[in-house]
């Protein structure tokens, strides 16, 4: 197995070192790289090909939502967390929506950031226990809809496009692998997370995350838009399966 590379960027060079010692400790990890700038951040990403990249949100000559959009557009395959000290949840959520597959106090234990790498490494988002709580406290209610597609996890979001598509729980269990039980908790969670009560919901709200266009949705179902509200905002309308 190939060790994850890791590049880390940050301002503080005692910062940095800190968290390249705390990394170098953890196994089939090496750090190959450290920015203490915005653009020099950017250089290395593209001399030195991480898998996983380490970001400061606060930085200077290109600040971290910046590169972090450069790096999830020009880079998909490389993962980004978030390491900030910055705790509230509207750093979390912009974090995620924006592309991040982890959010992570720099208060954190060092074990928590030895667990973050491997959840991201695996294709999931890691966000710290203490970020969750403070994030569903303070933006639960007042979260948008895009805001909420942040919190969910791949699988969810997956399991999510799959029934806006119309496809039967036996369907989504074949397709992912997995059982018809796994198939119905997660849309047990999805509809609970999302406030929404029925599969009609579920698909209003792929359509109007970007989950799924409505020409996709048209080849399933005949969809009668009433109102439509600009800047992706809900929209009404009666869905009739075909099927």
């Amino acid at each position: 197995m190939n060790p994850i590379r890791v590049l880390i960027a940050d301002d503080h060079a005692l910062v940095r070192a800190g968290i390249r010692a705390l990394v170098e400790k953890i196994e089939d990890v090496v750090v190959v790289g450290e920015a203490g700038k915005g653009s020099e951040a950017l250089d290395l990403v593209r001399q030195l090909k991480p898998n996983l990249m380490l970001l400061d949100i606060t930085m200077p000559d290109g600040g971290g939502f910046e590169v972090l959009d450069q790096v999830t557009k020009k880079h998909p395959d490389i993962r980004v967390i978030v390491l900030t000290v910055h705790e509230a949840g509207e750093y979390a959520i912009r974090a995620l929506r924006e592309g991040a597959a982890g959010f992570l106090p720099k208060s954190a234990a060092s074990t928590e950031l030895e667990q973050a790498i491997q959840t991201v490494v695996r294709g999931e988002i890691y966000i710290s226990p203490e970020t969750s709580r403070k994030t569903l406290l303070e933006y639960g209610r007042g979260a948008t809809k895009r805001d909420l597609l942040a919190t969910l996890s791949p699988r969810q979001r997956e399991v999510l496009r799959l029934i806006a598509e119309g496809r039967t729980t036996k369907q989504i269990a074949q397709l992912l692998e997995i059982s018809v039980k796994t198939v119905e908790t997660h849309r047990a969670q999805l509809m609970e997370r999302l406030s929404i009560h029925d599969v009609a919901g579920l698909v209003r709200y792929a359509i109007i995350v970007g989950l799924l266009k409505l020409n996709d949705v048209a080849l399933r179902y005949s969809l009668s838009l009433v109102q439509e509200i600009p800047n992706c905002a809900p929209f009404r309308y009666r869905l009739t399966s075909t099927r």
